[in-house]
């Protein structure tokens, strides 16, 4: 059986009985997915429903690829953003709305923003310790939430990434402190690109660039090593939060 190891996520070898990173003997486990999007409740008043169906293991859709680009519209009003894949098809578009005290940020599939895809929506007013819930529309579902951590404040920029079950299982966060103290504290440090890794169980699993650009703003992800069962809407999400309120704190 190839799957991934329920203890650590690590990916298993065809046949494998135990798991070569930390020994779980998995020839009985029955692998599930590390991220499957589950019901649950954000407040008191808003309830989350059971999806109907789950994106299976190993399927081509739109939010389990290996490439993603995340680029900014330029010449507008407010932050706008578009999400496409290697080739460079549009897969999405997404603006934030002004004026909010809680971020509610929707994902279209065009400009025409007649289809929405999915939301990121903030719980606390303060970001910088809240929850972002990633939800996809169809279903209502939430897929998981990403949190700001403390420490984008003073050094390095990291951010949190969650199951709906409040298990925390990956950390984006910026590959040099060199470069983060650059971009913090030099004059014209805001013009410094952010290179950024996805770690997972300890492992650096994605690599997130920003390229350099004086007007506009785009990132790029390579994700290939990140489990195909771990929705990328979470990861994406996490993605354009940073681009949108870290930005706010420079």
């Amino acid at each position: 059986m190839k799957g991934y190891c329920p203890k650590c996520g690590t990916r298993l070898l065809v046949g494998a009985k135990f798991c070569s990173l930390c020994g779980e003997n998995v020839e009985q486990q029955n692998l599930q997915p590390i991220f499957t999007p589950q019901p649950v409740a954000s407040s008191p008043t808003q309830h989350y429903p059971t999806a109907q169906q789950t994106q299976p293991y190993g399927s081509s859709n739109l939010w389990y690829q290996n490439y993603y680009r995340i680029r900014k519209k330029t010449l507008t009003v407010g932050n706008k953003y578009w999400l496409e894949d290697q080739g460079g098809a549009i897969l999405g578009f997404c603006k934030q709305k002004l004026f909010k005290l809680k971020e509610d940020i929707r994902i279209y599939t065009d400009e025409n923003e007649a289809q929405e895809l999915f939301s990121i929506k903030q719980e606390q007013i303060v970001d910088a310790w809240g929850k972002f819930n990633v939800i996809d529309t169809a279903t209502n579902t939430r897929l998981g939430y990403v949190k700001r951590n403390i420490i984008s404040a003073f050094l390095k920029d990291t951010w949190e990434l969650y199951t709906t079950s409040d298990q925390l299982v990956g950390q984006v966060i910026e590959s040099s402190a060199g470069r983060a103290i650059a971009r913090k504290y030099l004059p014209g440090g805001a013009l410094v690109p952010e290179k950024m890794h996805l770690e997972m169980n300890g492992q650096i699993l994605a690599d997130i660039n920003q390229e350099f650009k004086i007007i506009g703003d785009i990132w790029e992800m390579n994700c290939q090593m990140v489990p195909p069962n771990f929705d990328r809407r979470v990861l994406l999400s996490c993605i354009l939060l940073m681009g949108m309120i870290e930005r706010r704190h420079k």
